[in-house]
């Protein structure tokens, strides 16, 4: 295993006072898991203020703490026939309908399985290299149960195109949401900014005071009202990490179903209809759907809309509150 020949240095925030070494670590080095994180620092990788620490080791702020980082492997996805719904597609880009449940690249936990593994197999040699061997032709992401449009380079000038619009916010991200609750305005803006969870890595949280954090925007509008639940219209000005996910929590409706900030799991008919005897399952994932992205075509700039129609569960849930919670 190769280690990189200059270390990483970081500085404990006051918010990651009293954390974990391995955990401090294992927030800050995504790709990396704890256990392999605790492994760098029992043969001696780590220091913490120019001294050798324990994976257990309760850090404070202010202390500098200094990693070799091993090199991730950087092989290609191996390609996979997996079916994908391709919405449009040119010599220079796709868009494709992502599924729920699906990993965009690979990552810890999930090497096979991935979009890129399938565009592997659906587009061969046919796609950009500009974001390395691992995530071929992968300009942006979705969350693994956040279904709907993905935008997909077949070349690295369109690539870097396509990247730009990305950064400059020229290209509009429209999602679809069930929340539970109901919105107290029709529509707002929320502007908070987002970072890491103080305690779980896998969570990010509304900071205000967390130099770490960053700027974010999410507008939203109330589409129909039902007893109890809400569909929502969302357009996110920023692209941080579950960012909508977030602010529609944070603003008191969370998303149906989303069980990393909205405290529940799955919905059933029967808790719609009121009916505890039916225990039928609808929805199991986060019922947040990628509806539409608008962007100018990298090469000859033409406005460019393209929409995912609802998936199954989602419809199936948006059906049933229209029949069984309509509000009169």
């Amino acid at each position: 295993m190769a280690i990189s020949s200059q270390p990483v240095e970081l500085t404990v925030e006051q918010s990651e006072a009293g954390a974990r070494l391995d955990a401090f670590l294992a927030r800050h080095f995504t790709d990396y898991s704890r256990v392999h994180l605790r492994r760098v620092i029992s043969a001696g990788g780590v220091k913490v203020d120019s001294r050798g620490g324990k994976p257990a080791y309760r850090l404070r702020p202010g202390q500098r703490v200094s990693i070799f980082l091993p090199e991730i492997p950087r092989e290609s996805p191996r390609p996979e026939n997996i079916p994908l719904d391709v919405l449009y597609e040119d010599e220079h880009l796709a868009v494709v309908n992502k599924p729920p449940g699906m990993v965009v690249h690979p990552a810890r936990g999930h090497w096979s399985g991935t979009l890129a593994s399938a565009l592997q197999f659906r587009f061969g040699a046919g796609l950009s290299a500009a974001a390395g061997a691992c995530r071929p032709g992968i300009v942006h992401r979705l969350d693994r149960d956040t279904s709907g449009t993905i935008l997909v380079a077949r070349d690295d000038r369109a690539h870097a195109a396509l990247s730009r619009q990305f950064a400059e916010r020229r290209i509009e991200k429209e999602y679809f949401a069930l929340v539970a609750g109901s919105p107290a305005r029709d529509s707002d803006l929320i502007d908070c900014p987002i970072g890491c969870h103080p305690r779980v890595r896998e969570k990010m949280a509304i900071r205000r005071d967390d130099s770490a954090s960053r700027a974010a925007q999410t507008y939203y509008e109330v589409l129909e009202r039902f007893d109890g639940f809400a569909s929502v219209r969302a357009l996110p000005k920023t692209g941080r990490t579950h960012q909508i996910r977030v602010h529609l929590n944070h603003a008191g409706f969370p998303v149906l179903c989303d069980r990393q900030y909205g405290g529940r799991r799955r919905i059933t008919r029967g808790e719609l209809r009121r009916d505890p005897a039916d225990a039928l399952v609808l929805l199991e994932r986060q019922a947040l759907h990628a509806r539409r992205l608008r962007f100018a075509h990298p090469l000859d700039g033409r406005e460019m809309e393209i929409e995912a129609p609802l998936p199954a569960d989602i419809a199936g849930v948006l059906e049933e509150l229209r029949t069984w919670r309509k509000i009169v």
